[in-house]
Parts: C-alpha cells; sequence; structure tokens
C-alpha cells in the first residue's frame, strides 16, 4: 500500500447518523464508519440545533454521493476520523463555516494543513451569527433573549 492509500480514502455514502458520524463503503467494498475530524456538531441535548446539523450534513452527503476521505486517525475498532470532501471542498470545513459545527478544540492540531482556515471560519460565522450562534450570546455562551 502506498502513502496515498494510507491517507485518502475513496469512498461512496452509505447513510448519515446523528452528531458527527457517517458510513461509506470504500473503494474495495469494506462498509466503514467515519467520524469527522476536527469538527463537533450539536449533540442530541439540544435539539433543534442537532437536527439542522444532521439535516445539513445529509444534504452535503446524500446516499450515493462519492466522497475523498483523508484519514486523520483510526482506532481500535477501525472507525476512522477524517476530513470528508466532495468536488474538492471540506465537507467538515463548510459545517464551520454555516455555523452547523464548530471546531473541535481537543483535536483541531490533527487537522494542522487547515487548522487556520477552521479557525478563521468560525470566527466567521460566529460574527454573522450563522446556524448555531444564532442562539449564542458570544461573549457569554448564554442564549440570546429572542
Amino acid at each position: 500500500m502506498n502513502l496515498i492509500e494510507l491517507l485518502l480514502v475513496l469512498a461512496t455514502v452509505v447513510g448519515v447518523g446523528d452528531s458527527n458520524i457517517i458510513r461509506v463503503k470504500s473503494d474495495t467494498g469494506q462498509i466503514q464508519t467515519v467520524k469527522l475530524a476536527c469538527v463537533n456538531l450539536p449533540n442530541a441535548r439540544q435539539k433543534s440545533d442537532s437536527s439542522a446539523a444532521t439535516q445539513k450534513l445529509k444534504q452535503l452527503l446524500p446516499t450515493g454521493n462519492a466522497v475523498v476521505i483523508r484519514r486523520v486517525t483510526e482506532d481500535e475498532s477501525d472507525r476512522i476520523t477524517g476530513e470528508i470532501f466532495v468536488d474538492n471542498q471540506s465537507v467538515n470545513l463548510r459545517l464551520v463555516a454555516e455555523g452547523n459545527a464548530v471546531v473541535d478544540q481537543d483535536s483541531i492540531d490533527n487537522c494542522q494543513e487547515t487548522k487556520t482556515q477552521y479557525l478563521i471560519a468560525q470566527a466567521n460565522a460566529k460574527n454573522k451569527r450563522l446556524g448555531i450562534w444564532q442562539q449564542i450570546n458570544p461573549g457569554t455562551n448564554k442564549q440570546v433573549p429572542r
């Protein structure tokens, strides 16, 4: 296996789960679970935000869609953590830029090549109050009254 095969996985989307998990079928026919690297989507406790983020992920990654995964890590159960690309565009970065996800401070260093892009995208989404940032007062992380 060459270096490119170790870093990149060509796959087809099989399904999108809640939060930041997708299932793909690799070009070798293997079904794998992939966790989106360097980002966090709202979890189920934040129902409306979680639903909107999951819907956006499903829109960006419909079943049968071809993707390229830049493998960041892989755990003991063969679950890949990676950055998902469609048409040479990072889905992970797009989710952050549109306010559907936040930068995961614990793993952003795994995306060293694009770390600055993620941080700028989050700052812009926060300043424009896009997506999840609509309801959060950036200075206090409290709900903004409507």
